[in-house]
């Protein structure tokens, strides 16, 4: 259980094969990066922290004498597998990214990782633009359990496969994140969700806004924690912490890009009355909720969201997640869009067989070819969801089987 195979390994393996830029692994803290691709090196002396002090004074130094701390002026068979960890913290980390990759192109292969969304820094005349390629690492979900092959172009779904009644409790008693999932004890999964949390809001949090506001930050996160699954309002929540509404935005955002949660957006194209900026918000841990509608809706839309943005970041198209509802309050929870065009919705429900009214209109109004309603407690069926187009009619599908087909 201890050395639980991830399907990242491949992807970054596969990478480095086949492309010449940079690799940039992202996502949660303690979500693995820093071991997923440390199991790639040969030689682990070419592993390079930031919180390092020794290779904190080096990296200062500039590129030069990192390459030369790493023997790049060396002779060698092939490309020089480098990890950089936490590397962002550095203010000027991509000039000295874009300095040492166009210096040491031909002779290093460089991962960088980190916590911070480093896409955030993707816009126009950006100086990396080009250099590298991002990969955003997710907790373990159904399909990783099931399979770590990676999905190809001509089919990015996956056959069904069924995990063990075992592995799938654990997975929502005790989340995604490998050490709580190998471990599975609820008081090391309380304690440990406890620690994430306080080291997010004290550690991560703490350069990206005034130390005094921390204890109102922290308040913020944890109303949030209660309230996954539900749409935002910034003047409610800006009252409840006694904070502005700007700054309710700002924490918000700081939240998203430090992967305590991420917000989805109403899907509005063809249809009329759709909300236009309502937000949902959602926990990237559903163990750390304690309602039952609201912890099943989250750990789905936790298994969407890694395969929307598994399937984007290995170029099978560009994938968005969305939800619906109307002023009629008519709402489907969730909507993926696969190159601009609606592709399949999803409503979510502990056990109920009956097939949401507002599932069959949303899915004529955007003419999505499939439309799943999931059932969560529904055994296991082994059948391809994606196989029948269901003739415009929604498809009542376990959640282990539909799952099971993402990444």
């Amino acid at each position: 259980m201890k050395n639980l195979k991830r399907i990242y390994g491949s992807i970054i393996s596969g990478h480095l094969k086949t492309n010449r830029q940079m690799v940039f692994v992202t996502g949660p803290r303690q979500v693995g990066k820093t071991f997923a691709c440390r199991s790639l090196l040969q030689d682990k002396s070419k592993y390079v922290n930031w919180d390092n002090l020794d290779d904190r004074a080096l990296i200062l130094k500039g590129p030069s004498a990192l390459a030369s701390k790493l023997q790049l002026d060396r002779l060698s068979a092939s490309k020089t597998v480098i990890v950089l960890d936490e590397l962002h913290k550095f203010s000027k980390w991509k000039s000295f990214l874009k300095g040492f990759f166009d210096t040491y192109e031909e002779q290093a292969s460089i991962l960088v990782t980190g916590s911070l969304m480093m896409n955030i820094h993707r816009k126009s005349g950006d100086s990396l633009m080009g250099r590298y390629f991002l990969y955003r690492m997710h907790p373990f979900s159904i399909a990783e359990l099931a399979n770590t092959d990676i999905p190809s172009h001509k089919s990015i779904v996956r056959p069904p496969s069924r995990i063990s009644e075992k592995d799938f409790n654990a997975l929502y008693e005790h989340g995604g994140f490998p050490e709580p999932f190998i471990n599975r004890t609820k008081s090391f999964t309380s304690r440990w969700w406890g620690l994430r949390l306080e080291q997010l809001i004290k550690e991560d949090m703490r350069d990206m806004t005034r130390l005094h506001e921390l204890a109102q930050l922290e308040v913020m996160a944890r109303i949030l924690q209660s309230r996954s699954g539900t749409q935002l309002n910034y003047s409610t929540l800006a009252s409840e912490v006694r904070v502005s509404i700007d700054t309710v935005r700002r924490w918000t955002d700081a939240l998203c890009s430090m992967q305590f949660g991420f917000m989805l957006r109403p899907w509005h194209k063809n249809i009329s009355n759709s909300l236009l900026k309502e937000p949902k918000w959602y926990l990237r841990d559903w163990t750390g909720i304690n309602d039952p509608g609201a912890r099943i809706e989250t750990f789905v839309a936790c298994h969407l969201l890694k395969a929307v943005e598994g399937w984007t970041d290995l170029g099978f198209g560009d994938f968005s997640l969305f939800y619906l509802r109307d002023k009629m309050k008519r709402e489907v929870d969730f909507l993926i869009v696969r190159d601009g065009i609606p592709w399949f919705l999803a409503e979510v429900k502990k056990s109920d067989d009956k097939i949401s009214k507002s599932l069959h209109y949303f899915m004529e109004k955007t003419e999505a070819p499939h439309a799943f309603q999931i059932v969560f407690d529904a055994d296991y069926v082994d059948a391809d969801c994606f196989a029948s187009k269901g003739k415009g009619k929604p498809l009542i599908v376990p959640a282990k089987t539909l799952l099971s087909q993402l990444i």
